[in-house]
């Protein structure tokens, strides 16, 4: 099985395994998935977010998810709980589907990592 493949089929497990856990089936989007890797690395599980907390916890997942890749490093904790990450290395330009691509095979690799996924 191809590499492309392989992620293919990881993603649409992901896809489908998060979906059934968090909105009843329904199929979680991309920015879906992000959200919940910030609130999973916030570790503050049961409140409700403000809008631009929730901007926040997309920028936390994004830096978590591309951290392996080089471009983040994890910095401190705030007083508040909240991770702060510093850049280490711009992102390339991308196209969306590049981008689109960088994201899904981050979020499987979180989630194998993170021994949701296998």
């Amino acid at each position: 099985m191809s590499r492309d493949e392989k992620l293919k089929e990881r993603w649409e497990y992901l896809v489908s395994k998060l979906s059934g856990q968090f909105s009843d089936g329904d199929p979680l989007e991309l920015d879906g998935i992000i959200y919940l890797v910030g609130v999973q690395e916030l570790g503050n599980y049961h409140r409700k977010f403000k809008k631009d907390e929730k901007v926040n916890l997309m920028h936390i997942a994004i830096c978590r998810l591309l951290e392996p890749y080089g471009y983040y490093d994890f910095d401190f904790f705030d007083d508040e709980g909240w991770p702060h990450y510093k850049v280490k290395e711009q992102l390339p330009p991308l196209k969306a589907g590049e981008q689109t691509v960088l994201m899904k095979e981050a979020l499987v690799n979180y989630f194998l990592e993170k021994e949701y996924i296998t």
